[in-house]
């Protein structure tokens, strides 16, 4: 507990387990100056009132755990340990004479200043980016340090409203693989395998470069799919109501701070170092840093943050050792008038900031925001401004690809797609059918619509016949100038152009979890826990991609126009052989 000493300082009894606090005010202090094992020992008072002066290899063992738990700790948050032998290290005594001190980088942290209206879009973003690093098999060629500077030069990340479906993607999708689409590697974040194969089948001339156990799970699929047998039953069991997941309205959803104090710390101390000699009001400091509802859980904020300013401006028992004074703090103007206002800080202002590789990142997940469905237009283009901005400070080259399965972002084509729409022009698309060959068509364009977050450009062929194509599937367009009036985009709901194909399939328990959403569906038992499933499609390229896509589940389907369909598309993709590494 921290106490007022006699001389205004005060003092700090260490029971608390604050050795990464420690630790890193030793090496802030001693900065650029290496300290060996016994120097840090004697220097840290948990570990000198722990270890003594390590007079023997017990207590030496027992430092060396304890300090490089302590090392990982504050490695896994940002604030990275570097070490070395020195060339000529004599080992009298047996002692160790590793050396260590803070690691501040080649290429200096990058401070970037935001405007007020950045923060609300920059915290969503920075929170994609976060989630998408706790992902297994994330590239090791991307920066995912959570760069605790960020909190330093942009204050209020911590009590933004962040979009509920994001939030739901993100907590579903938890492994990543490299996916290269024509030429370009993006980073793929996914639920399973059969959602991977799902992205895989919407982008055609993709092949999955890491890791091998999703490549092999593809190519299983594909291989499921040939074997599918035709599903020709007429007979009608008796139906099982399913339930109908609704979808409500998009909803901003808080992220209360669940970071240890420890991290809070952290945080808090790097923002008031980059920020020395400025009053900051504490009640402002325990909103960013802690976030509250109201009266009672403000006052429990404030109490915490009052206390973390306290064992950052302390100093240990015995005034000799360093203990974990960071800054003096104006207690008087603290107490009197609510407001924090620290001086003298160790130097740990050269962490404020994000590594150059993290701001690729924030450029990467900005430029995904910026056209996807979980922001509102008006955040769209915010993001769009953020992605841009942050390419500034990025080397060129480093702004990694991403992209979340499910979740589809606006097409690339599409900005050209509405110009071509909005001058009332004709158009010529190259695009990829249902069996993944590429195709050429001339279109007069009616209207682009979106039919459950999927983008669909409706028009008329030269021949006169209504054609609906996924604007996802097309790899090119060219305009065809033309006389006529000018069309806008019809906002009318998508009704499809009226062509309804009965389908049925024969699958597992498992997948009926999959198919709460379809349509107009039916679902009759069969017996040996197999269920056959009935309903109705607008669209062969959507339920082509879903049976090959989850084949693992699927016996047979039916008629055999569409299950040729299928078998046509599983075999071409097997035949690219665009799945090896």
């Amino acid at each position: 507990m921290a106490q007022r000493s006699s001389n205004g300082r005060r003092r700090f009894s260490d029971k608390g387990g604050k050795h990464e606090l420690d630790v890193l005010a030793v090496l802030s202090s001693a900065f650029p100056q290496w300290l060996t094992s016994r120097q840090i020992a004697q220097r840290v008072k948990a570990y000198a009132d722990s270890y003594g002066e390590l007079a023997d290899q017990a207590a030496k063992a027992a430092f060396a755990k304890q300090f490089q738990r302590d090392r990982a700790k504050l490695s896994a948050m940002g604030i990275v340990i570097e070490s070395r032998q020195p060339e000529y290290s004599p080992k009298t005594d047996n002692q160790d004479f590793a050396s260590y001190r803070l690691r501040l980088g080649n290429e200096p942290k990058i401070r970037i200043h935001f405007e007020k209206e950045d923060i609300p879009v920059l915290a969503v973003v920075n929170y994609f980016v976060q989630s998408l690093a706790q992902a297994e098999d994330f590239p090791a060629d991307i920066s995912k340090e959570p760069a605790l500077g960020l909190d330093s030069i942009a204050p209020g990340l911590g009590i933004q409203k962040i979009p509920e479906g994001l939030i739901e993607a993100l907590d579903s999708r938890k492994y990543t693989a490299a996916v290269e689409i024509n030429g370009e590697k993006i980073n793929v974040v996914y639920a399973d395998s059969d959602d991977l194969a799902t992205f895989m089948l919407e982008h055609p001339s993709s092949r999955i470069l890491t890791p091998p156990v999703a490549r092999e799970a593809y190519l299983k699929r594909l291989e499921a799919a040939v074997r599918l047998k035709v599903d020709e039953s007429e007979d009608a069991g008796t139906h099982i109501p399913i339930e109908k997941r609704s979808r409500g309205a998009e909803k901003l959803h808080f992220v209360p701070q669940t970071e240890s104090e420890v991290d809070r710390r952290l945080k808090l101390l790097l923002f008031l170092s980059a920020h020395m000699g400025t009053d900051y009001p504490i009640k402002d400091l325990a909103l960013q840093f802690i976030g509250f509802a109201n009266k009672e859980e403000e006052e429990e904020a404030v109490d915490l943050i009052k206390r973390d300013i306290g064992i950052l401006s302390t100093v240990s028992d015995d005034g000799e050792i360093a203990g974990s004074q960071f800054f003096d703090v104006d207690w008087d103007l603290l107490e009197n008038k609510g407001m924090v206002k620290t001086t003298n800080s160790l130097g740990l202002e050269r962490l404020a900031g994000i590594p150059p590789q993290y701001v690729a990142l924030l450029a990467a997940g900005a430029s995904y925001l910026s056209r996807s469905s979980f922001l509102s237009e008006e955040g769209r283009a915010s993001a769009d401004r953020l992605s841009n901005y942050l390419r500034q400070y990025a080397s060129p080259g480093t702004v990694p690809w991403l992209s979340l399965t499910g979740c589809e972002v606006e097409p690339i084509y599409l900005p050209a797609i509405r110009e071509i729409v909005r001058r009332g022009e004709g158009m010529e698309v190259e695009y990829v059918d249902v069996t993944g060959e590429k195709c050429k068509k001339r279109l007069s364009i009616e209207r682009i619509v979106v039919d459950e977050g999927i983008y669909w450009l409706v028009g008329r062929s030269e021949e006169g016949e209504p054609q609906n194509l996924r604007i996802s599937g097309i790899i090119r367009v060219h305009s065809l100038p033309k006389e006529g009036n000018k069309r806008d985009i019809d906002p009318a709901p998508f009704k499809g152009d009226g062509k309804k194909t009965p389908i049925s399939f024969v699958c597992d328990a498992e997948l009926l979890t999959q198919i709460s959403e379809f349509p107009e569906v039916r679902i009759e038992e069969k017996g040996d826990s197999k269920f056959r499933v009935r309903m109705t499609v607008s669209h062969d390229s959507w339920f082509v991609v879903f049976c090959i896509s989850h084949s693992k589940h699927i016996v047979s389907v039916g008629p055999k126009s569409i299950r040729d369909l299928i078998v046509a598309r599983a075999e071409r993709e097997l035949s690219v052989g665009g799945q090896s590494s």
